[in-house]
């Protein structure tokens, strides 16, 4: 079984008196600038060996000084000598490349957040994941593209993975010291996202500045698009698969408006477990740092009487066809889910840049999907080169199928 962190194991690095050293892999996205936000409070705490960005140089550059980082490295290399610049007698050593990303993440520290959005994340995380060390996952793409490449990777270096997905986060700790088989089911809770009341004719001329506009998540645009379709519920029924030991059919998702309970884990007894916290991801990434230890994050507070009342609901499979596209995915296994991640992003960036509407994303997923099943594409892969070949050819053919802008 996968090497999940435990309350009961002996902790390889804890916040105490001695300082946890930490890699931030894309720290100036919406994980990364909370995880400094976090590490900003409490800085006797923590070590910032590294931070990384893909383009965003200046931004790098300001946390890189403001958190003392010994390397700041950007993915793009176009903005190294900007990056150069920005830290010129500062003693910040920099460095700019896909290589330079990977060794970011091999460098010697307690911690890795792994927090780059996309399958521009892979080879980094991986890179992390063969330091045994912790490993704190933000990145999707490592389960749902790569799953079972990824876990052998952890496997092998005995590397402690902690989740720092909300919904992931709230799974491992109501799952802390349960016996496997006493997990009956396990529901993933989703906000529903902006457009949860929409009819299908409205959702036809929605726009990106619409779906962009999360009613309890402060994300990226990527990220925000994927709670509008619920696709990103879907990538997150996958990750879930394969980080605890259950089959896809023991796997559910509810919608919940309030986003205040992060999962609901039904016991063989009856029971169901729960995990409650305000929409902060600073709550789950603190503990993803500190655990089996807790400290204190400046987050509001849960008021259960404030918020007066929780709300649930089933799903909408029909407006939101995504979150079935990815169950199947899920179901199919093999390269599946790795054409529909890779799908979906390049679907999700023609919305942005309004090539396509927004029910065509889930379509040109579906329709990626079909032709890779047509092609003989769905097979096992053995290596990160096996699912980045994948990943090439699979947005591709999603390229294929959206037409010029509009």
């Amino acid at each position: 079984m996968l090497r999940l962190a435990t309350a009961a194991e002996e902790p390889r690095s804890e916040i105490g008196p001695s300082r946890k050293s930490l890699v931030v892999l894309g720290a100036t996205g919406s994980i990364g600038e909370s995880t400094l936000d976090v590490v900003g409070r409490t800085p006797e705490a923590f070590d910032v060996v590294a931070l990384t960005a893909q383009t965003s140089a200046a931004r790098l550059a300001e946390l890189a000084i403001r958190h003392r980082a010994r390397l700041a490295v950007i993915g793009e290399e176009a903005h190294y000598r900007e990056l150069k610049e920005h830290l010129q007698g500062t003693g910040i050593r920099v460095a700019a490349g896909e290589e330079a990303l990977a060794a970011a993440a091999a460098e010697p520290a307690d911690c890795v957040m792994a927090a780059i959005v996309g399958a521009a994340g892979l080879k980094p995380t991986f890179a992390a994941a063969r330091q045994g060390r912790r490993l704190a996952l933000a990145n999707k793409e490592s389960l749902v593209s790569a799953g079972e490449v990824f876990l052998a990777e952890v496997e092998r270096a005995g590397t402690e993975l902690i989740p720092v997905d909300s919904e992931h986060s709230a799974v491992f700790q109501a799952l802390a010291n349960v016996d496997p088989c006493s997990i009956e089911r396990i529901t993933l809770t989703a906000s529903g996202g902006p457009f949860r009341t929409w009819s299908k004719e409205r959702l036809a001329r929605a726009t990106p500045a619409e779906a962009v506009q999360h009613p309890n998540w402060s994300m990226g645009a990527k990220i925000s698009i994927d709670s509008a379709t619920l696709m990103n519920k879907g990538l997150e029924l996958i990750e879930a698969h394969h980080l605890f030991p259950v089959e896809p059919h023991q796997l559910g998702v509810i919608v919940h408006p309030q986003s205040v309970v992060h999962c609901l884990v039904a016991m063989t007894d009856g029971s169901v477990l729960a995990q409650l916290s305000c929409p902060d991801m600073r709550t789950p990434i603190a503990l993803a740092l500190a655990w089996p230890a807790r400290f204190r994050t400046e987050t509001e507070r849960l008021d259960l009487v404030k918020l007066h009342h929780l709300s649930f609901e089933a799903p909408d499979e029909e407006r939101f066809p995504a979150l079935k596209l990815a169950r199947a995915a899920l179901e199919r296994g093999k390269t599946a889910p790795a054409v529909l991640n890779a799908a979906n992003e390049i679907a999700v960036q023609a919305f942005l840049d309004g090539r396509i509407g927004f029910l065509d994303i889930a379509a040109t997923v579906e329709s990626c999907l079909e032709a890779a099943e047509q092609r003989g594409f769905v097979a096992a892969v053995h290596s990160l080169e096996d699912v980045l070949a994948v990943d090439r050819e699979a947005r591709l053919m999603a390229l294929s199928k959206i037409g010029p802008c509009r």
